[in-house]
């Protein structure tokens, strides 16, 4: 006789239980967290701001019935646009993520946690502007920082040790959880409704690799997180109206995530929440490129100076081995033709191969109209890639987290080149004094792609001081920031 089904409604999953005690309860006191968030506010906005410069970007934003304004709307930085936080949350989510240039995140999952800012900023500003409507005080950009901090926090301590890419699903869940339980907080969500929030995230059919890989690779790469940031923002609404949760979503047998998406396995966890990942965030200063290439186009850019200083070019080149970690080789280590931009992007014989021949790799570098220099691919079929086990084991250790590639060139006539190393980019922790400097550059030029020079003025005056900053209205900032 079949034993019948108990319908006892469970305790709440311990990861919901807490995530949502995290984002209510933890104080932040790091300074570098702060620090960094704050600069990471900045160069976020700027990867928007060159986003903007795009058509195939643009023309996927505003709102959804065209001419729609709405009254103390979210306003989206870089256009004219006011719109409900949920589409805003798409629309900036969108344009931070376009062009591959904002933070990354590397652990047994990968991703780009300043992706949550499209949900952080369109809620924080919509509240801001609704408050003021209503005679009350609007948010201070403080508290979109804190947001910041917790949600790189979720998203990356949950990416340490649970790939995500191994059984076929995209990280930006991990944006959809992260962005749902701060947006709750924003809100004022109990901790009940926070946990339903949470849990709906979960519930929903997530978003399939399938986008990112050859031969499917495409342009919802670039606005799959706006998508994932702004579903975030409708669910946090949703529990805000007593809308139920699913308590046991993860560990339900059979119909819960972990039997149905996870191949039966629970979560792991590495360390507790706090501010670990904001203090070790990774910035993508140099080079608009997949983050486990960064490395190999700086040595790429070496090894160009290298050979212009011995009267060489890259049609002197016979063979390129790349030394790099399994993760490159797994992501980005692609031979064949290259459709678009996306699938340019993501292929690391092509970022080496860019930087050899023009001294440079930018975003309008993976356009048709560079890409159909035939010297491109003749270089590609000269690169081949191999695993180094120790760099593997240096990008897992929690005390590195290197993401080390190596370059050694052999010439038409024989010689060989000696091996150009870099074992950690720009914008890793370890080189954040001679970082931070190029960042701010970065953000100078990206807010010259699209503002006069007066309001650039103005936009720094405001931006740039951490004290200024964090004690200006959401809204301020915001409306600074319009076209």
């Amino acid at each position: 006789m079949a034993s019948q089904i108990s319908n006892d409604r469970p305790q709440a999953d311990q990861v919901l239980a807490d995530i949502a005690d995290y984002v209510l309860h933890y104080k932040v006191e790091s300074k570098v967290a702060w620090n960094t968030a704050f600069y990471c506010f900045l160069d976020t906005l700027g990867c928007g701001f060159e986003a903007l410069t795009y058509p195939a970007c643009t023309k996927l934003l505003g709102p959804v019935v065209p001419g729609t304004i709405v009254p103390h709307g979210a306003k989206v930085p870089g256009t004219s646009y006011q719109l409900d936080p949920i589409q805003a949350a798409f629309n900036i989510g969108a344009i931070i993520r376009w062009l591959d240039f904002n933070d990354t995140w590397l652990a047994a999952e990968w991703g780009h946690p300043s992706d949550n800012l499209g949900g952080i900023l369109a809620t924080a500003d919509w509240l801001s502007r609704t408050r003021i409507a209503n005679g009350e005080k609007p948010l201070k950009t403080k508290a979109v920082l804190e947001a910041m901090i917790m949600a790189h926090e979720i998203q990356g301590v949950l990416a340490l040790e649970n790939s995500f890419n191994k059984v076929g699903l995209d990280h930006v869940i991990l944006v959809k959880v992260a962005s749902t339980a701060v947006v709750g907080k924003l809100l004022g969500l109990s901790r009940e409704e926070l946990v339903n929030a949470i849990s709906l995230a979960f519930v929903d059919g997530q978003a399939l690799r399938t986008y990112r890989h050859a031969p499917n690779t495409g342009s919802r790469k670039s606005w799959a997180a706006g998508d994932a940031t702004s579903r975030a923002v409708k669910l946090a609404l949703m529990a805000q109206t007593g809308e139920m949760g699913y308590p046991s979503v993860l560990s339900a047998p059979v119909w819960g995530f972990y039997d149905v998406s996870f191949k039966g396995q629970a979560f792991k966890f590495q360390r507790s929440y706090g501010s670990y990942v904001m203090e070790n965030i990774l910035f993508k200063i140099s080079f608009p490129a997949e983050f486990h290439s960064q490395t190999a186009v700086e040595a790429a850019m070496q090894l160009y100076d290298q050979l212009k200083a011995i009267g060489k070019t890259a049609a002197d080149i016979a063979h390129i081995q790349i030394r790099t970690h399994e993760a490159a080789i797994r992501i980005i280590d692609k031979k064949g033709p290259l459709h678009n931009p996306a699938d340019r992007d993501h292929c690391i014989q092509y970022m080496v191969a860019v930087p050899l021949l023009f001294g440079r790799l930018t975003a309008e570098d993976y356009e048709n109209q560079v890409a159909a220099d035939q010297r491109i691919d003749i270089l590609r079929d000269k690169m081949s890639c191999v695993e180094d086990i120790q760099f593997t084991e240096d990008y897992h250790n929690p005390e590195k987290r290197a993401i080390a590639n190596g370059l050694t060139v052999t010439l038409n006539d024989g010689t060989v080149l000696a091996e150009v190393l870099v074992e950690y980019p720009i914008g890793h922790p370890r080189r954040r004094d001679e970082g931070i400097p190029k960042l701010i550059e970065k953000y100078k030029i990206n807010l010259a792609r699209i503002f006069a020079d007066k309001q650039q003025k103005q936009i720094l005056n405001a931006t740039l001081d951490y004290d200024t900053f964090i004690d200006m209205d959401v809204n301020q900032v915001v409306d600074l920031m319009m076209k």
